[in-house]
């Protein structure tokens, strides 16, 4: 399974990469991965490719990534190439008609590529009071709720309780569960 996980500095994506790896090594799956961080601190692009299985190199070369997660919606676009004939991307948005475009409606449906949104930052906005530093793990339940990825809910839930600062446990797990309800199928 490869993925290719996208967004801004600050968003959670490195958090991320590490729930998914922990999940992966607690089921003896070899992992390997890179993060190209850019500016991240100014806000800049974020990118970290991760894969889980038998490879040797970690980065995820176009056209070969399962499961593109964009915590935004710009870099979503900047990193469709990534996804496979047929890949999964998980997007954070919050203008869903953004899809509709005519050229990038086209270039999904020539590659049968399949876009599930959620509306992270309307979610955590109305359900935790606009604490949008749970984002990441908000994305992460959005996989499990469309199906995509190798992953349960379950275990993302597992990895957030292991992973996350002991005070903030109960807030992440509370955002996976939003995150799986909120997803388009």
């Amino acid at each position: 399974m490869q993925y290719v996980i996208v967004g801004i500095g600050g968003q959670g994506i490195l958090f991320s990469s590490r729930v998914l790896g922990h999940i992966a090594l607690s089921r003896g799956e070899r992992v390997v991965g890179s993060e190209v961080h850019g500016m991240a601190q100014r806000g800049g692009s974020v990118i970290s490719h991760f894969k889980v299985g038998d490879y040797s190199s970690p980065m995820v070369k176009a056209k070969e990534a399962d499961v593109l997660l964009a915590f935004d919606q710009n870099e979503a676009v900047r990193n469709l190439h990534f996804l496979k004939q047929g890949g999964h991307a998980i997007i954070n948005t919050h203008e869903p008609a953004f899809i509709e475009n005519p050229s990038l409606r086209k270039w999904m449906s020539d590659r049968g590529v399949k876009v599930h949104t959620v509306m992270g930052y309307d979610i955590l906005k109305r359900e935790m009071g606009g604490r949008f530093l749970f984002l990441n793990v908000l994305i992460l339940g959005a996989m499990c709720g469309a199906g995509v990825g190798n992953v349960t809910i379950e275990e993302v839930r597992e990895a957030v309780r292991v992973l996350a600062p002991a005070k903030f446990v109960e807030d992440n797990v509370k955002a996976v569960d939003l995150g799986h309800a909120g997803a388009s199928r």
